[in-house]
């Protein structure tokens, strides 16, 4: 006679479900091989002087002393500053359009034009960094741009947008939202799809507006999805898009483009000081994972939904 399942051991069940556990066993590698053993490499190298030639374990221990090269940088404070303005910038005026774009495909009857309307937004994601810089040089540089012959035309005197400070951060984050918006639109509208029919239905007899509609009934459907999107937002404050800022920014910039992947590249990678870009990621990471916990609390507190 077989026991209750809730009266077997672990032992017990994972006999039980040994094919499926046997099936489990390559992600659980897979896991173990390219995220947790880095995650732990990364620990060690952070305090350590790297050595390429000895490798990671024979790298001599050096204990804090790239923490204290790295908080005694002069830069560092400017790059943190920047890091998490731009950040802030881009949560701020790159949070609510995805949200606005998904509430809009949702409504949208006629099904053909809604998909075309989806490939048109989602086509720029598929862009890498590279390109996305060469269409924003086509628009704004001095010799040919679009904008400037614009200018010129009506009789104004060109300008260097990609190199005046004002507006780098117009142009970095306007180009960051136009790639990413429609990609982003896809958890919102998996979100959406979710919501019964039948409470529009009902709002709609009991003489509910498009607004009352949204306000009381696609909103609250997705307050879920939303906390847990800005929830990790947070917890990416001090990582403000490495790659892009590689390709936009210059020296005539630096003063507000300079951030903390620009800095590792420079300082850890440029350098060769491989320990110290380690160190800077677990400063990072640590701070991620802190927002994160934070940011969920005061979820919770404040609304009664966070990430769990």
């Amino acid at each position: 006679m077989s026991l209750p399942y809730r009266k077997k051991t672990l032992w017990m069940r994972i006999v039980q479900h040994r094919t499926l556990y046997l099936l489990f066993l390559p992600i659980v590698a897979y896991y173990i091989v390219f995220r947790y053993w880095p995650i732990g490499l990364a620990w060690v190298v952070a305090f350590k002087d790297l050595q390429l030639g000895s490798g990671t374990f024979a790298s001599p221990w050096v204990g804090l002393d790239n923490f204290r090269m790295m908080y005694t940088d002069p830069v560092l404070p400017t790059v943190i500053r920047n890091t998490v303005e731009i950040s802030l910038l881009r949560i701020v005026f790159g949070f609510f359009p995805p949200i606005i774009l998904a509430i809009i495909f949702h409504d949208l009857v006629t099904k053909r034009f809604k998909k075309w309307m989806q490939t048109l937004v989602y086509i720029p994601h598929f862009f890498s960094w590279v390109i996305v810089f060469g269409i924003v040089f086509g628009f704004f540089s001095v010799g040919s741009g679009f904008i400037n012959n614009t200018l010129n035309f009506f009789g104004f005197d060109r300008h260097e947008f990609l190199l005046d400070e004002s507006w780098f951060r117009p142009i970095l984050i306007s180009s960051g939202i136009w790639k990413e918006v429609g990609w982003s639109t896809i958890i919102y509208l998996a979100a959406l799809a979710t919501v019964d029919p039948m409470l529009y239905e009902a709002a709609v007899m009991d003489g509910a507006g498009p607004m009352r509609r949204l306000w009381h009934i696609t909103l609250p459907g997705i307050t879920p999805v939303i906390t847990f999107v800005l929830c990790l937002s947070l917890g990416n404050i001090l990582n403000a898009g490495g790659e892009q800022i590689l390709l936009f920014y210059n020296q005539a910039v630096l003063a507000v483009a300079d951030v903390i992947d620009t800095w590792v590249y420079r300082e850890g990678l440029a350098s060769l000081q491989l320990s110290l870009g380690v160190a800077m990621g677990l400063f990072q990471s640590l701070i991620g994972m802190i927002l994160v916990l934070i940011s969920n609390y005061l979820s919770k507190r404040f609304t009664g939904r966070g990430i769990w």
